[in-house]
């Protein structure tokens, strides 16, 4: 059996930033505008006042201090809050292609590898620009790859299915170079409007690639077990299923957006994560005291301090369990793997570690690296 192992990342990150004190001022001024013109039905108790939000509550609540996003202007705009993507002429790179391309550009260079040497793309995200053609075979065509390309969705946790397909596909010999890669355009089905999650998400785009451990040309991690599971919920669901709403439908149904019971969540997924990695580790031979570090979903810092505690049996120290949402915000699949392509370097040799993504299925998928 061939040993697969991850050889090289990569992160492309947008240009724009929102801080919670930008985003807190637009949200506000909508905030201010909608409970002025309901100002009668408000006084009579048959509408609800729109609270408003502050930085402080966005912090407390999520950990999250800024985001990245692709486009600024349109959330912040109180009569607009979310992004002007606009369609592409059908000749043209998708907007999730163009940015799978730059972070595959990173990923492939840290691996030593050529875009012609690869022969699987993967592009595993949570939502899609399109139906089809597949996004991923758009990304293989536009680096120049080989051999066959598709999409998957498994919401939070696709790339952890997607690296588990791909290295299945290595170890059995039907690939020799694959990439799975994770655009995420978040802020496109996420709620602006909604105080409970205006803040959680940001965009941003991951990339792996992953060969037989035999043909890495650097430092590497050897994968050495990928495990995912599923277990139907509607706790967290978006109904919609396409990136881009237009002016006319600002006023669209909210349940056709990103929902969530938060509450239910947390009470419910979070032991079904800790039981999953805790599961894995036993079944391949690792105690928790064999890891060095957590890669874990980037979805709210008291659920990740939650599942590192529980899993390693104390409080994580310093640096065993990274957290970028402070800076990146919710980014879906591709938190993880920001996490593990900017803290990895670090590792020594036989230093082992975990990457976990989980979320909307509800689905959790798991995978044991070494570094090697």
């Amino acid at each position: 059996m061939i040993q697969p192992a991850i050889t090289g990342s990569g992160v492309f990150t947008p240009e724009s930033i929102i801080t919670n004190d930008e985003l807190v001022v637009a949200f506000n001024a909508y905030a201010d505008r909608v409970n002025a013109e309901n100002a009668d039905a408000i006084a009579a108790g048959e509408v609800e006042a729109v609270p408003h939000s502050s930085a402080e509550f966005i912090v407390s609540a999520s950990g999250i201090e800024q985001r990245y996003v692709m486009d600024k202007d349109g959330v912040l705009d109180p009569d607009r809050m979310f992004p002007k993507l606009n369609a592409r002429p059908d000749d043209a790179p998708s907007i999730m292609a163009e940015m799978a391309v730059a972070a595959i550009e990173t990923a492939l260079a840290q691996a030593g590898r050529d875009a012609s040497e690869v022969d699987l793309v993967i592009c595993a995200a949570s939502n899609h620009e399109r139906a089809y053609p597949a996004i991923a075979v758009e990304i293989q065509n536009l680096i120049g790859a080989g051999g066959f390309a598709f999409d998957m969705n498994v919401a939070c946790s696709s790339a952890t299915f997607g690296i588990q397909a791909a290295a299945d596909m290595v170890r059995a010999g039907s690939v020799q170079c694959a990439i799975v890669v994770n655009p995420e355009i978040c802020s496109a089905h996420l709620e602006w409007r909604d105080r409970d999650c205006h803040f959680i998400f940001g965009d941003v785009a991951t990339a792996v690639v992953i060969e037989p451990a035999a043909n890495a040309k650097g430092a590497h991690f050897m994968i050495h077990g990928t495990r995912c599971a599923t277990e139907y919920s509607n706790n967290i669901r978006n109904n919609n299923g396409f990136l881009r709403r237009t002016h006319d439908q600002m006023d669209d149904r909210r349940d056709m957006q990103f929902m969530q019971n938060g509450r239910k969540v947390f009470k419910e997924v979070l032991p079904m994560v800790s039981a999953h990695i805790l599961g894995h580790l036993q079944d391949t031979g690792w105690t928790p005291d064999d890891l060095k570090r957590l890669w874990l979903h980037q979805a709210n810092k008291t659920m990740n301090d939650f599942i590192g505690k529980k899993v390693l049996g104390r409080t994580p120290i310093a640096g065993e369990q990274p957290n970028i949402l402070q800076d990146y915000a919710n980014t879906s699949s591709a938190g993880s793997i920001i996490a593990f392509s900017k803290y990895s370097s670090d590792l020594t040799l036989g230093d082992r570690g975990v990457i976990c993504s989980f979320g909307a299925g509800y689905s959790v998928g798991s995978v044991l690296v070494q570094r090697a």
